[in-house]
């Protein structure tokens, strides 16, 4: 996954960058850009407006983010804000000269840390369900045939033990046998789970690499806030099948990781609020976009009609803003990532809306 990502040829370093392939909020609409601009303003007031402010976008594509707040905020926080993508591909040849570009998050970051569908990024090992008992699933970087590898190290067996409790109860099925689906009519569970149809099986993504990722990213953080953005799932309702799968030109694929595709899967955002949390040593707050959203002013009410008598294109400026923020407040879709928030220094209730 590694490699497929991130190596020479990698999925997230080569070509015209994620966007080319998928839809995240951050493409979806500028309302949803707007709603960060107040959460980063939310953080400026409880630092009490420093002279220079950070804002850090980890996983920035190509700098979409940053390039879309920088044009937004009012000229008097422009001028305050240090913005930084961390990203392993190049750096863009059109991108704004103040937007700072790099390949790992700065040290001593005074302002607001960003990571909208990193940490599903972040690779991570998959367990399967065996006769004898859990295994790593290796996969052929070429075709995307799976086959059972050695058992999980002690680290994965803790982290699957604590994190994880429902994976594999003693009547679970277990997996004999090991293929990506091919061809463009499997269904989504199929491509989710990576087996033929039929074969069914418990699965696991092994989540310590994300926690570490996470803790690195908050360990960063001198004062403000750390956000992720991001599908995910909780400890108590764990998805029996895992969610491994593959993104490309729009489509869900098998997640064959031959550089092709995104390959990604749902983090487990309890397990990554925890160790966020032993570095941040502040309480958290994890809630869904559609929560959060709501919270910063994207509630995706239909305008009055009343509007459309005493001002035609207000009206439909206010029509396209409110079908935007209900595409990213469904909860069925973008509405259904989570929003884990992370202070440093400052009480969470100073940069929490409500």
């Amino acid at each position: 996954m590694e490699r497929a990502l991130y190596g020479p040829d990698g999925f997230f370093v080569s070509g015209a960058g994620p966007a080319a392939h998928f839809r995240t909020s951050v493409h979806a609409s500028p309302v949803f850009t707007a709603c960060l601009l107040r959460q980063l303003e939310t953080v400026d007031a409880a630092l009490g407006h420093p002279d220079r402010l950070d804002v850090v976008d980890v996983g920035a594509g190509r700098g979409e983010l940053l390039r879309e707040l920088l044009a937004q905020a009012a000229p008097e926080l422009a001028a305050r804000l240090h913005p930084v993508a961390v990203e392993r591909a190049t750096r863009p040849p059109d991108l704004p000269l103040e937007i700072a570009w790099r390949p790992d998050i700065p040290d001593g970051i005074t302002g607001l840390l960003l990571a909208t569908e990193w940490l599903d990024n972040v690779p991570v090992d998959v367990a399967v369900h065996t006769p004898e008992g859990w295994r790593l699933l290796l996969v052929n970087p070429k075709t995307g045939e799976e086959t059972p590898g050695p058992p999980p190290s002690p680290t994965d067996t803790t982290w699957l033990t604590h994190w994880w409790p429902s994976a594999a109860p003693p009547n679970a099925p277990v997996i004999k046998e090991f293929g990506a689906p091919e061809g463009p009519d499997q269904d989504t569970n199929s491509l989710i789970n990576g087996a033929g149809e039929g074969e069914g099986g418990w699965r696991a993504e092994i989540g310590w690499s994300r926690d570490l990722a996470w803790a690195g990213a908050v360990g960063k953080v001198a004062r403000g806030l750390a956000l992720a953005v991001d599908y995910g799932h909780l400890r108590d309702s764990r998805p029996a099948d895992g969610t491994l799968t593959g993104y490309r030109g729009g489509r869900q694929v098998p997640p064959v990781p031959d550089g092709s595709c995104d390959v990604t899967a749902h983090v487990a955002m309890d397990s990554v609020a925890s160790a966020g949390e032993r570095v941040a040593r502040c309480a958290y707050s994890l809630v869904s976009q559609r929560e959060a959203l709501r919270a910063l002013g994207a509630d995706g009410g239909r305008p009055p009609l009343s509007l459309a008598g005493r001002d035609p294109a207000g009206y439909l400026r206010a029509l396209a803003a409110a079908s935007a923020a209900a595409e990213l407040t469904d909860p069925a879709g973008l509405g259904g990532h989570l929003w884990l928030r992370q202070p440093v220094g400052v009480a969470l209730d100073a940069v929490v809306a409500r």
